[in-house]
């Protein structure tokens, strides 16, 4: 190894740092400005670097939140583990699917105030990701392969649509954790204790496994 390869080791390990505060710092922004109330001033303060830096790694207000959504996106498809859970039971497998997306929610609270903000702009940025756009495709292959085992095993009924049925996965845990505050308020309830978000979870594991039982 030459001396030029050591002293270039610790710049590309600052570079990839500094580039990964500025996403940190990013997502937080966005998540509670939406993209049009967030400022790149605001990104690069909370990031402790120059303004100008921000604009070297990511170009633009615009090119930093695709990376920011991209993120995004790729944080919640580890939190599915569909590939894990390919060779377990079709019970199993879809419990702890709906399990861990609702935890995903849960332990990623940001993606409610990234997806409202994209949602507002009509998917305008990721649709200008590549690889947002295929992400999905093997968690919804893993969906209809395990709706299909469990009707093969008859346990679960036949004509259920995968993609329906994802929608509805999600739909239960977002809604939970993005009115939780005045969900909170009407109910009297505080819904982010420990217990609370055990009982959420296993009724939302009930209702998907119920639905989809012969």
């Amino acid at each position: 190894m030459t001396d030029t390869a050591v002293a270039r080791k610790p710049v590309s390990r600052n570079r990839a740092a500094t580039r990964a505060r500025i996403l940190e710092a990013a997502v937080s922004v966005f998540a509670g400005k939406g993209f049009d109330g967030a400022r790149v001033e605001a990104i690069a303060k909370a990031a402790n670097v120059n303004i100008n830096l921000v604009y070297h790694y990511f170009g633009s207000k615009e090119s930093l939140f695709i990376a920011v959504m991209e993120h995004a996106y790729s944080v919640i498809r580890s939190h599915h583990k569909d590939m894990e859970l390919r060779n377990l039971p079709p019970a199993e497998a879809m419990r702890r699917l709906v399990s861990s997306t609702f935890r995903m929610f849960v332990c990623f609270p940001e993606l409610i105030g990234l997806l409202a903000s994209e949602n507002i702009h009509e998917a305008r940025h990721i649709r200008q990701s590549k690889v947002i756009r295929d992400l999905y495709n093997p968690l919804l292959d893993f969906i209809r392969e395990t709706l299909a085992r469990g009707v093969t095993e008859r346990l679960f009924r036949p004509g259920i649509d995968p993609v329906e049925l994802f929608i509805s996965i999600n739909a239960e845990g977002y809604f939970y954790i993005s009115n939780r505050h005045t969900l909170a308020f009407i109910i009297h309830q505080d819904l982010m204790t420990e217990e609370r978000l055990r009982q959420r979870e296993a009724h939302i594991v009930d209702v998907i496994l119920r639905f989809i039982a012969t």
